[in-house]
């Protein structure tokens, strides 16, 4: 069987690719197809998607979060890949070829994958509440192994202010490493710097340009030592520019429909006693609501909200294969500029304190504002970093309080969620192959893709 390296190289598309050269070989060796993506166009999803050849309603990773309706709780970036239900591409793979070997690096829902080799972002969370970079990895001592070669895991590169190319140099070496040291059949890894500028500054943005370029430069150690692999790289999602941000949860507050509880003077969502609140995750919200008989009501209220552009009840869930429990009884789309904030409090001075951290497993919803300083004073901010730093060096609990909550909002100028209009802002696939080139592939159908190339 051919071995392969597969690249989800984050927010590609391709105008992007103007400056990606070495990238962009890819395809002229092989072939250069269009992707299309699934809603929601967000990670979790389109990477499950990819992986089983099943859409959300049959994979049920309706989001990078959902509402976990047995334990009360809103969580974001789960890790255990029991989660994604269907059968993945190496367990099919291995139906012909018992013993396929196979390394996952930093593609989600890793944990307690059945892989040889598992890499995945994974903090240390020590008792006293201090939070240190660190990494996961299976077997246990790939961990020391990689650390020892490259460092500890730049986790705050990977996500946060400081977010930039440290993080995918960081993966791309340990995948090089692997890939040198134990050969596997299929090597997967995921790079998300695109992610970022084009968050911050939208896709039209010179960053996001000088962004593509100097990500490409960190792939071609890589590709050199990809020999004789077939190379995939493809992509979720294209970031489309944005400038409005939308607080549906603050309107189903303002209508009574959400509650909130108190501690401290802070306010937090009550998911227990709430009739309607929204999970915001990008340019989509699933919308829980206690009681079927206020669905028509909730949904007539958040189609009049503006920035909301399609409200998909459960014969829209359905025609978007979005129909799965784990979905909310409503599903929004946002319209094209407009993307759906998490907050739910109506005054500032009563937001939680996680509000103002980089903070992403405990807000009930996608927060793109941790990717700045706070803009309102972003000197104050960083300064306040640099205090947080000092602390930490001297082995102290410390806030990393940095982000704005209404100023960081009105920041953002990228996101993404919904079904791209345009095909040079839309994901893309590239495959060093020629024989399986297509103009068009679905994201259903990469799995089958890649079980082919791998005969």
């Amino acid at each position: 069987m051919t071995k392969l390296l597969v690249l989800d190289v984050v927010g590609l598309t391709p105008r992007l690719l103007a400056h990606m050269p070495r990238l962009r070989a890819i395809g002229e060796r092989g072939f250069q197809a269009g992707l299309g993506t699934v809603l929601p166009a967000v990670t979790c999803s389109v990477q499950s998607t990819f992986l089983t050849g099943l859409p959300p309603s049959g994979h049920g990773i309706v989001g990078n979060g959902w509402y976990f309706r047995d334990l009360g709780e809103v969580f974001l970036w789960r890790q255990h890949n029991a989660l994604v239900e269907g059968e993945k591409l190496w367990q099919a793979a291995r139906r012909e070829r018992p013993g396929y070997t196979v390394a996952n690096v930093c593609w989600w829902y890793a944990m307690g994958a059945d892989v040889d080799w598992t890499v995945t972002p994974r903090p240390i969370y020590y008792a006293d509440g201090r939070k240190e970079p660190d990494c996961y990895t299976d077997p246990p001592e790939l961990h020391d192994e990689l650390t020892a070669r490259l460092g500890t895991f730049p986790l705050f590169s990977y996500w946060g202010p400081g977010a930039g190319i440290a993080s995918s140099r960081w993966i791309a070496r340990a995948t090089r490493h692997i890939m040198t040291a134990y050969d596997p059949d299929l090597t997967l890894a995921y790079l998300p710097h695109l992610d970022y500028d084009l968050q911050r500054y939208g896709p039209d943005d010179p960053r996001a340009a000088a962004a593509a370029a100097e990500l490409d430069a960190e792939l071609a150690p890589l590709l050199d030592v990809a020999g004789d692999r077939t190379v995939v790289a493809l992509s979720e999602y294209g970031i489309t520019g944005v400038g409005r941000p939308v607080h549906v949860n603050r309107m189903l507050r303002s209508e009574g429909l959400l509650r909130v509880h108190t501690q401290d003077g802070m306010e937090y969502l009550d998911p227990w006693t709430s009739r309607a609140f929204a999970v915001a995750d990008h340019q989509i919200a699933h919308v829980y609501v206690r009681d079927p008989a206020d669905v028509p009501a909730v949904a007539k209220l958040c189609a009049a909200l503006p920035g909301v552009g399609t409200v998909l009840d459960e014969d829209g869930k359905a025609a978007h294969d979005l129909a799965h429990p784990r979905s909310g009884e409503l599903v929004l789309l946002a319209e094209p500029d407009a993307w759906f904030t998490y907050y739910y409090w109506l005054d500032d001075a009563r937001a939680p304190d996680f509000a103002r951290l980089v903070e992403i497993h405990r807000k009930p919803g996608y927060d793109p504002a941790e990717l700045f300083f706070d803009p309102a004073a972003p000197g104050a901010a960083k300064r306040r970093a640099g205090l947080a730093l000092l602390r930490k060096k001297l082995g102290l609990r410390y806030l990393m309080s940095v982000v704005g909550l209404d100023a960081g909002a009105r920041a953002v100028r990228g996101s993404h969620g919904l079904l791209p209009a345009d095909p040079a802002d839309a994901p893309v696939l590239l495959c060093s192959d020629p024989a399986q080139a297509r103009e068009r592939y679905a994201a259903t159908e990469v799995k089958d893709l890649l079980l082919r190339l791998a005969r």
